[in-house]
C-alpha cells in the first residue's frame, strides 16, 4: 500500500483554473462514457451540442449536452484507466458545473456464478492503482458511497443486479492467478480499471458518483474467457439504464 502520497497539509502548486479559468455552471449531471460505440449512438440519435473541451497535448475531448426528459445533461467519451478517467471527471466538473456523474462500463468477472445475467453495483473497490492514493487516505479499499442508492434504484426498476466488492487495476496484463485468488478471497466479484481513482477524486472534490458495471470476460479457474467482452463494452442497454438513473438522482 502507498502511504505517503495523501498530502492535505500543504497547498497544490498547480490549480485547474490555470488551464480553464474560473469555474462554470452549465449542467448539473454528466454521463461518463467508456464506449465509442455508445458515444457515437448518442451523437447520432439525439440532438447534441458541444459545450466545452477537455484539453490535452495529444488532442482535445469534446463535452456535449443533450436534453433528457426536459433536463440538460452532459456527456463525454472518457479515457480509460484510473488516473486519466479521474482527472477528466474533475476537469469536466470544473468547466461544466456538473456535480453528479453516472459512469458505466464493462468488467471482468471473478465469480461467474455470482455475476451471470446481472449488472454489478460495486460497494467497495480494491485500490490496485495509483491515482486514488493522492486523493484519499491510504487503505486497501475505497467505499463506493452511492452503492446502496444504486441498489435501491435497480430494485425499483426490477433490473437484475448483484452488489459487491470489485478490484480496480492499472494493468490488465498483470492480473495474475495469485492476485486474482487474493482478491477473490477478499470477496471481490469483478475487476475493472477506473473506479477507485474516479471515486477518490469525486470524494475529494465533493462530487457524487453513480457507478454500475456489466461483466464481459471471465477470469476463471479454467482460464480466461474473452467471448463476452465486446458485448459488455458496447451494450446500449447500459446507456438507457443510465438515463433512468439520471432521473432518480
Amino acid at each position: 500500500m502507498i502511504t505517503s502520497w495523501y498530502d492535505i497539509d500543504t497547498e497544490p502548486i498547480i490549480h485547474i483554473k490555470d488551464f480553464y479559468g474560473e469555474k462554470k455552471h452549465l449542467v448539473d449531471k454528466c454521463l461518463i462514457i467508456l464506449s465509442k460505440k455508445i458515444h457515437d449512438h448518442l451523437l447520432e440519435t439525439f440532438e447534441c451540442k458541444e459545450i466545452a473541451l477537455l484539453g490535452a497535448c495529444n488532442g482535445s475531448t469534446p463535452i456535449y449536452k443533450m436534453s433528457l426528459e426536459g433536463e440538460e445533461i452532459a456527456f463525454y467519451l472518457s479515457s480509460t484507466c484510473s488516473a486519466p478517467a479521474a482527472t477528466e471527471c474533475y476537469e469536466t466538473s470544473w468547466i461544466t458545473g456538473a456535480t453528479k456523474f453516472i459512469m458505466f462500463g464493462s468488467c471482468g468477472s471473478l465469480k461467474k456464478e455470482v455475476t451471470a445475467g446481472k449488472y454489478i453495483i460495486p460497494s467497495e473497490s480494491y485500490r490496485g492503482e495509483g491515482c486514488s492514493y493522492y486523493f484519499a487516505p491510504p487503505a486497501d479499499y475505497i467505499a463506493i458511497k452511492n452503492s446502496d442508492k444504486m441498489a435501491t434504484i435497480f430494485a425499483e426498476l426490477k433490473i437484475p443486479f448483484v452488489q459487491g466488492k470489485v478490484w480496480t487495476t492499472d494493468s490488465m496484463l498483470r492480473e495474475t492467478a495469485g492476485l486474482v485468488n487474493k482478491r477473490k478471497a477478499e470477496g471481490c466479484i469483478a475487476v475493472e480499471m477506473e473506479l477507485a481513482g474516479v471515486q477518490a477524486v469525486c470524494d475529494f472534490y465533493g462530487l457524487e458518483l453513480y457507478n454500475f458495471l456489466e461483466a464481459g470476460d471471465v477470469l476463471g479457474e479454467s482460464g480466461y474467457e474473452v467471448e463476452g467482452l465486446s458485448k459488455a463494452n458496447h451494450d446500449l442497454a447500459k446507456l438507457y439504464i443510465a438515463f433512468k438513473i439520471s432521473s432518480r438522482i
